[in-house]
């Protein structure tokens, strides 16, 4: 059985553990990955970014790349099907001081897929290795890849693209087990993700998809034999899943995390990452993240997406933690009196 280790390797670069947080579009931005960082996952990703954009040094592209030292290890996804572009977009992305670079071949949306970019590249596994090879030879850092199982059930190239990846030299996959036709509807096929891992001599594979829980991630390892763990929705509204998961394979006591505790402190990143004038929208959505578990979070979220401003925002967050805090210091001294 596949267990959780530490270290972990890409290529010669050691991580801590084997738990990694995913590039998620319009979510794993800067304070998302400050709040993350401080669980110490193994890796933390930025959000993906195109290699034109790259290319022609967008500010808003540059600005999604921000970082602080204490993300260390951090790691950049780029996303493009053009070969040229990527030998230079991946130095751009050494320079800017990333420790780990990966290849989106997953990405499902229409707007990434219509120029041959994300998911539409496991049509083309040998043109997957083309762009590997460019990125791979323009740096000194791990270049891995992330991948579905395949377009759709009459293209099932994943273990194909695994073999080729390995044999340009690429340090690690990512293997989500949903295909592009199925978007993110039923469930992600762990077998696929196996066949996979059988095939892979020395390269990780790492499996993705319907981690949200200690369990599902025990079931990942177990039926995939695969060597990490890629969590991606699992994480949202839920920061400390890594910490979740190393306790039970160390064994160790489980730990109730305080989600009114942590809403709070993101909400602060937020507030400071984007000023009061530009974080009301991320206040809606990621304080609906951490309230979809909790008593009358049905009131609260609408409470927080009728908020006019980042401050009305802020003073529901606050209350909420308040109340959330009060509960439960009374459940503390009802058991105190109780026993």
């Amino acid at each position: 059985m596949t267990r959780y280790v530490e270290p972990f390797f890409l290529g010669e670069k050691k991580f801590a553990n084997n738990i990694i947080y995913a590039p998620l579009a319009g979510c794993s931005d800067f304070p998302f990955r400050k709040m993350s960082c401080s669980f110490q996952p193994g890796l933390v990703f930025c959000e993906m970014t195109k290699m034109d954009a790259l290319a022609r040094y967008d500010p808003n592209t540059f600005r999604l790349l921000d970082y602080e030292p204490s993300m260390h290890p951090i790691g950049a996804q780029i996303c493009g099907s053009k070969v040229e572009l990527a030998r230079p977009s991946a130095k751009i992305i050494e320079d800017l001081g990333f420790d780990v670079l990966d290849l989106n071949c997953g990405c499902p949306v229409d707007k990434v897929t219509k120029d041959g970019s994300g998911s539409g590249l496991l049509l083309h596994p040998e043109k997957i290795g083309d762009i590997l090879n460019e990125m791979i030879q323009a740096v000194n850092i791990p270049v891995t890849l992330k991948i579905r199982v395949g377009w759709d059930e009459q293209n099932l190239h994943a273990v194909k693209i695994t073999k080729i990846a390995e044999e340009v030299g690429a340090a690690g996959i990512f293997i989500h087990g949903r295909t592009r036709a199925q978007g993110y509807t039923g469930l992600a096929n762990r077998l696929r993700i196996k066949e996979c891992a059988d095939v892979a001599q020395s390269m990780p594979v790492i499996g993705n998809g319907d981690i949200f829980d200690v369990p599902s991630a025990v079931d990942m390892f177990d039926t995939t034999g695969c060597d990490g763990l890629l969590i991606a929705r699992g994480c949202m509204g839920r920061p400390w899943m890594v910490d979740e998961i190393r306790r039970y394979y160390q064994n160790r006591a489980e730990w109730i995390a305080s989600s009114s505790e942590y809403l709070m402190k993101h909400a602060q990143y937020i507030v400071r990452y984007r000023g009061t004038k530009g974080a009301l929208l991320d206040l809606k959505r990621v304080g609906c993240w951490y309230l979809k578990q909790s008593p009358g979070a049905k009131s609260l979220r609408k409470q927080l997406t009728s908020s006019g401003s980042a401050e009305e925002a802020l003073n529901v967050i606050h209350t909420f933690c308040q109340a959330s805090e009060q509960n439960s210091f009374d459940e503390i001294q009802k058991n105190a009196i109780l026993n």
